[in-house]
């Protein structure tokens, strides 16, 4: 099992769309799947078919150890694409645990549940707070979507000191498996030089695949649908396609090198 944090603080930048995509294309290869939806809003909930819960059995009730991972998660309409869905009560968490001892690790003792899954993907909150605390100490690796607009690097700084907090306090296997760069628009030369400036900057740790504004990738999420059950052959979908190969490739690879 390898468990994925879709992480960035900044809002608005593909983490959701990132994690349902990927998580829709390994499912696509009959890989047992997971969608955490940590996320108040609840939009990964809703990308794969699903409705924002307000019962009792979501992320919140089983972060805090109201019920089991296993009793709350549902299936969804991608064969082997399960979710675990959003609450709106996910906003109170860091309240609520802030006072608990240990409060970082609740997902990761809830997701010794999950081992019958092959890949689990966390879409993180716009924040680094708890949820994504416990997001992180509970993953393997980290994913960080930047969308290619003035500003993109704002909050990664932050995102990066996080990261290596919880690496060195709470998870020391926790690496960040590469960088995606979302909403290129190859018109731009300021797309263009916002690429440049990451790569520059993160390396071989950005993926070669970039992806693009894409009407249908906005689309597909008002379908219930991930942008790859919407329309495959659109560009965005053809992206996440190669995008998750890539992913694929750089988990084995720091498999076999770890």
């Amino acid at each position: 099992m390898r468990i994925f944090s879709i992480s960035n603080q900044k809002g608005g930048v593909g983490k959701t769309t990132t994690a349902v995509n990927l998580a829709t294309a390994l499912a696509a290869l009959e890989k047992k799947v997971l969608i955490i939806d940590l996320d108040p809003q609840g939009n990964a909930t809703v990308s794969v078919g699903g409705k924002r819960i307000q019962g009792n059995k979501n992320s919140y009730t089983v972060l805090t150890g109201r019920n089991t991972l296993q009793e709350s998660i549902l299936s969804t309409i991608v064969p082997h694409l399960y979710v675990l869905p959003s609450s709106q009560e996910l906003l109170g968490v860091d309240i609520e645990l802030a006072s608990v001892q240990f409060p970082q690790f609740y997902l990761k003792k809830a997701l010794e549940q999950a081992k019958d899954f092959d890949y689990i993907f966390i879409d993180c909150p716009p924040a680094v707070g708890l949820l994504t605390m416990n997001a992180l100490v509970a993953s393997n690796q980290v994913i960080i979507p930047i969308q290619c607009e003035y500003l993109a690097l704002e909050g990664v700084a932050d995102l990066m000191k996080t990261i290596q907090r919880i690496k060195k306090n709470f998870n020391s296997s926790l690496e960040i498996l590469g960088i995606v760069m979302t909403m290129f628009d190859g018109r731009s030369n300021l797309s263009k030089s916002v690429v440049q400036d990451v790569r520059n900057f993160f390396g071989e740790k950005v993926f070669e695949t970039v992806i693009p504004r894409n009407i249908r990738i906005p689309e597909a999420p008002s379908h219930g649908k991930p942008v790859m059950l919407y329309d495959f052959k659109s560009v965005g979908a053809q992206c996440y396609v190669r995008l998750a190969a890539e992913v694929l490739q750089r988990e084995k690879e720091e498999i076999t090198h770890g």
